[in-house]
């Protein structure tokens, strides 16, 4: 008798409570958003300077729309970021340098300019989530991120450099759309699995490395003959 006095009142009180009040808890689970703390906070601002230093406006763009929707939880200091007129800015600069990009030469142009945008955005942005750090840990962060913000842009220069003389567009519309395609990915992976990427970060770090350095030797093996070339033509028709 108990027993059923007891379920018919529970029965009651589920009767009572909305429905919705009873999901609640489970919605507030599934869109729970990532707050990165520690060397998780480290693993992300070293895929955010790397994204930067690709795409700074996917990047930033990816920061907001992530907190936008509750999947990432940006600290105070960049909550301008998902504003929606911030998200907007930075959809439209994408779309310039999507179309830019690709563009045999003008890229190379585009790219030079933008040294003096990814690297001091990616700093900024290690800045800015490392506000609650003493100041010297700040500081670090920050040099660090433009530093693998210097690093990426350097190996995406490098990487088109390599691929001048590949046959045009075709070249360029690949790497730039990989390019793309890789930033949009690390944004998206890094809340869920913030230690895998920056393990890719890593790895992609040690490519960029031997790039720069196979690009470095070939032009300077290029100028070297080129120099030989001049020095042994100015040679020839010189008076004997």
């Amino acid at each position: 008798m108990p027993l059923c006095g007891t379920e018919s009142i529970a029965r009651r009180v589920l009767r009572s409570t909305p429905r919705g009040a009873l999901l609640r808890p489970m919605s507030l689970t599934v869109i729970s958003p990532l707050v990165p703390t520690g060397t998780e906070l480290t693993a992300i601002l070293v895929v955010v300077s790397f994204s930067a230093g690709l795409n700074v406006y996917a990047t930033v763009g990816m920061l907001g729309l992530l907190a936008r929707f509750n999947v990432l939880a940006l600290p105070l200091a960049l909550h301008l970021l998902q504003d929606w007129k911030v998200i907007a800015i930075c959809g439209v600069l994408f779309l310039l340098e999507f179309v830019g990009d690709k563009i045999p030469v003008f890229d190379l142009l585009w790219n030079a300019a933008h040294t003096f945008v990814r690297v001091p955005v990616a700093a900024f942005l290690a800045y800015a989530a490392t506000s609650q750090l003493p100041q010297w840990e700040q500081i670090a962060a920050t040099f660090a991120g433009g530093l693998i913000a210097l690093a990426a842009h350097g190996g995406k220069t490098a990487a088109r450099a390599a691929i001048v003389h590949s046959p045009e567009p075709f070249s360029n519309f690949a790497l730039s759309s990989a390019e793309d395609a890789l930033v949009i990915f690390l944004m998206w992976i890094v809340t869920r699995h913030p230690y895998v990427a920056s393990v890719i970060v890593m790895l992609a770090l040690c490519v960029t490395a031997i790039l720069i350095r196979f690009v470095v030797h070939s032009l300077r093996a290029l100028f070297s003959d080129a120099e030989a070339s001049l020095f042994s033509s100015g040679s020839g028709n010189s008076p004997h």
